[in-house]
């Protein structure tokens, strides 16, 4: 796969790796550059036909890779980790070319993936049981306890195209560490790095006498994905995308395991004792980075009343240093979105909120192919601008009277992913951890915090589980209980 678009970017295996070897002769769509359109390679094209063929390696994969020893999973973890490192810039180049976003968030992107990587290395060791007291009650008397965690079998890992490596990856290093085979389906969009992650795992894989099938990657549209999903081989699904897609996949995969990491409208709450400064240099970095695609990008912004004009104020003088445009110019802030469909419809969503009532303090229009960064004020609760999810560089502003009411409008939604809240008060925070109904609270900083050995997930409509490679891990295994009375 040669690139089209003037971009320098690798040579790659021709076909998918499916199964101990490349699958090759398969269909083939253009993956564009979003920016401008131009094609930046011909990615193959997975079928139904060969997601029965990763199904029944990965099958045949769980023995094998369910052996391995701890060194050798944190082996070839560690040589994935390596093996990033030292092509960095060609990873880099690669996710603008196919995502579009900006230099610094794919730099940002790349970075957080190889930590992803060396983090999974380091909990491998940290996969342990332990002892249990039988003789607590009688009838265990004289008996030994212990219970171990063990692999759970096949996983099938589904990516997003916002962030196409480090989604990918934070399906696969938990997989391996755990000693399960994954089959992963990148987005349409943005195949491209998983890919070539792929055939760095395979040649660490064959380094240390792994079967190459402990990773596959399938791409294809919806069918081919409810056919991984509804296999019953399949142990566990984990899935990053939206709130729609991810339920049908509860419901298709049930009874199996479902790891959830839906969409958010992220919530940023402003006290009447923030600092103001900081706040809104909060809602410009948390609410336009990867051009508004992130799930927790900031998206509503509830500000007390008492500090509204002059918090209003300073977010409208600075929003203009945001520079949009092309995504290759380290200056560049914001970029296009990842569709021109995407773009249709955020402007819809704008334009549905103005004629509800709402006021575009900046943007709301297309300048260089981007979306402007653009600050919504007043929009109303039922304006899909302020309660679904709109993936876009659109922050929505609304005032309250006092916090208590702010984190009772930040809970009057279906998501519940991450939400932050700016005071300098203890009590405030605190409530604000114990109140707030997400997965994740934080304070004097973005929403879209995280850290990659964190828990992250939702409650709600925004999914169930948790990501970061210590608790992927252990959503990945299942304990396994050993009763022994010695002869």
């Amino acid at each position: 796969m040669g690139s089209q678009a003037g971009f320098a970017l690798p040579e790659f295996r021709s076909g998918l790796p499916v199964g101990p070897g490349w699958v090759t002769g398969t269909d083939s769509a253009p993956v564009v550059f979003p920016y401008d359109g131009s094609v930046v390679a011909h990615a193959p094209v997975g079928s139904v036909e060969h997601a029965h063929a990763a199904l029944d390696a990965g099958a045949a994969a769980v023995k094998p890779v369910g052996r391995l020893t701890s060194a050798v999973r944190r082996a070839i973890l560690l040589d994935v980790e390596a093996a990033l490192r030292s092509r960095s810039d060609e990873f880099v180049e690669l996710l603008i070319a196919e995502t579009g976003k900006t230099r610094g968030d794919c730099e940002g992107e790349f970075s957080r993936t190889v930590f992803t990587w060396s983090a999974a290395a380091e909990e491998v060791a940290h996969i342990h049981g332990e002892t249990v007291p039988l003789d607590l009650q009688a009838a265990g008397a004289g008996m030994i306890g212990f219970w171990t965690r063990r692999p759970i079998g096949l996983v099938v890992g589904i990516a997003g195209f916002n962030g196409p490596l480090l989604l990918a990856s934070h399906k696969i290093a938990p997989s391996i560490a755990a000693g399960c085979p994954v089959i992963c389906k990148p987005a349409p969009a943005t195949p491209l790095t998983a890919l070539w992650l792929a055939d760095l795992v395979r040649q660490a894989a064959e380094r240390h006498g792994a079967p190459p099938e402990i990773v596959q990657v399938l791409t294809g549209d919806a069918e081919v994905g409810h056919t991984l999903v509804t296999d019953p081989r399949v142990a566990a699904v984990s899935f990053t995308g939206s709130a729609a897609v991810g339920h049908r996949i509860a419901r298709d995969a049930a009874p199996r395991k479902v790891l959830l990491e839906l969409g958010s409208n992220a919530a940023l709450v402003v006290a009447d004792d923030a600092d103001l400064d900081k706040a809104a240099d909060a809602v410009l970095r948390g609410g336009y980075y990867f051009n508004g695609q992130a799930c927790i990008a900031v998206q509503r912004v509830i500000v007390c009343e008492s500090v509204r004009e002059e918090f209003v104020g300073k977010l409208t003088a600075r929003i203009g240093e945001l520079k949009v445009g092309d995504p290759r110019d380290p200056e560049t802030r914001v970029a296009p979105l990842i569709t021109e469909a995407a773009t249709r419809r955020t402007l819809d969503w704008i334009e549905q909120a103005e004629r509800a009532g709402a006021k575009v303090l900046h943007g709301g229009r297309v300048v260089d192919r981007t979306i402007e960064p653009t600050i919504l004020l007043d929009v109303p609760e039922t304006a899909d601008a302020w309660c679904e999810e709109i993936f876009a560089p659109v922050v929505a502003i609304r005032s309250v009277p006092d916090v208590a009411t702010a984190l009772e409008l930040v809970n009057r939604s279906r998501y519940g992913l991450h939400a932050s809240v700016f005071t300098r008060s203890l009590a405030t925070a605190f409530a604000a951890v114990e109140e707030l109904e997400v997965g994740g609270v934080v304070v004097n900083e973005v929403p879209g915090f995280r850290s990659d050995i964190m828990p992250y997930g939702g409650v709600k409509d925004s999914g169930i589980g948790r990501e970061g490679p210590r608790f992927a891990i252990e959503e990945l295994t299942v304990t396994r209980m050993a009763v022994i009375r010695p002869e």
